[in-house]
């Protein structure tokens, strides 16, 4: 098994190393963004070039989104890959967060390509660290039960880790739908300029969705897929 491993925090982000550390020796290859790129959505590049610069062996930094990194992997520095990881994301992408994620772009882009994928972010509460290594071994527990679970074409997953402290136990894994109620859109207009003020974690969501279920301390897996079965 091959898989390729991206972002959109850039490829020197501590997450996408994480990732890499909780495949626990599988094959894989580095293909992720030369700058940060959060938010990018699915922005890809319209006919310009897309530079490539080996940092080592098997990773790579891309002049382009992480839709292009998906592109360029997968066309080109390893067409034979089985997956697509993408992660793990410094923030949450739940719910209507999966419109405007490059992290999730990425392995949409990996479904439209007929390839598996899977989209991995880790929630944040306000003003605390991630720890990296409780979020390693949280996601080698979803790789081992997700690499092994079919997956139809056009489909990816997007999961979510809870913000948790080291010496808290395991959360369970819970499959949930994606949340369909807006991001908050508190605001104030201060000197004609309109800003945000609404606070992520005080979203709106629906009962059993993937927001409640991170936002309670579990793990939520959600399979979304581009087209009908």
């Amino acid at each position: 098994m091959t898989i390729v491993l991206t972002n959109d925090d850039g490829i020197d982000a501590p997450g996408i190393y994480a990732l890499q550390r909780a495949l626990n020796g599988r094959s894989s290859g580095i293909v992720a963004p030369d700058a940060p790129l959060s938010g990018c959505s699915h922005q890809i590049n319209r006919g310009g070039p897309i530079s490539i610069l080996q940092r080592a062996e098997h990773a790579y930094a891309i002049g382009g989104t992480p839709a292009d990194c998906t592109r360029v992997a997968l066309s080109h520095l390893y067409p034979e890959a089985d997956w697509v990881l993408s992660g793990i994301n410094a923030g949450g992408n739940l719910g209507a967060d999966v419109y405007v994620s490059g992290t999730v772009a990425a392995v949409r882009e990996a479904a439209l390509l007929r390839k598996p994928g899977i989209a991995l972010s880790h929630y944040i509460q306000r003003g605390r660290p991630i720890d990296w290594d409780v979020a390693t071994r949280l996601v080698s527990k979803v790789l081992e039960k997700l690499l092994l679970k079919p997956l139809e074409p056009g489909c990816f997953w997007n999961v979510n880790l809870p913000h948790l402290s080291a010496d808290d136990p395991d959360p369970a894994m819970v499959e949930c739908a994606c949340c369909t109620q807006p991001l908050p859109t508190d605001f104030v207009v201060e000197n004609n300029q309109f800003r945000y003020v609404g606070e992520y974690g005080m979203r709106s969501r629906d009962p059993g969705s993937d927001v409640e279920v991170c936002f309670s301390g579990q793990i939520s897996l959600t399979k979304i897929c581009l087209w009908p079965a």
